[in-house]
């Protein structure tokens, strides 16, 4: 959703869903990733890219039908894991020097309670907002 160009051959849309609906209010909800795949096992070798944008759900609590649900994704329950897995296999694919941008959302999980489960601590971000930006460098 905050791709400006969403045609450009440098990027690549990843998610492990692919979605077709009209939500309650009407808006149609289109996912449609250029790979489906889970962001814990990503078919890339080591040190493949200069960039990776990490923006995993951020909801605890959502109905399965939920629209919330539907747009953002529902963590596990063991979300912790869940989000350091994703976070290290993004390192992982990082070339050295590479910017990992993590995107959260503090509406149910504080950032500081996420950030204790990443091994790294952030280069920069923003600090407005319950939508946070951070950049981590490898």
């Amino acid at each position: 959703m905050f791709y400006f160009d969403h045609e450009n051959p440098d990027v690549i849309y990843a998610d492990n869903r692919e979605i077709e609906t009209t939500l309650c209010d009407g808006r149609r909800l289109l996912i449609k990733p250029d790979v489906q795949m889970d962001f814990r096992n990503m078919p890339y070798r080591d040190n493949s890219f200069k960039v990776v944008v990490f923006d995993p759900p951020h909801l605890e609590h959502a109905g399965t039908g939920s629209w919330l649900g539907l747009k953002y994704g529902i963590l596990p329950k063991d979300w912790p894991e869940y989000l350091k897995a994703g976070f290290d296999e993004c390192i992982r694919v990082l070339e050295p020097d590479g910017l990992l941008v993590f995107k959260w959302n503090e509406d149910q999980i504080p950032l500081a309670k996420v950030l204790k489960t990443f091994d790294r601590k952030p280069l920069l971000g923003d600090q407005r907002g319950k939508t946070r930006w951070l950049v981590f460098i490898k």
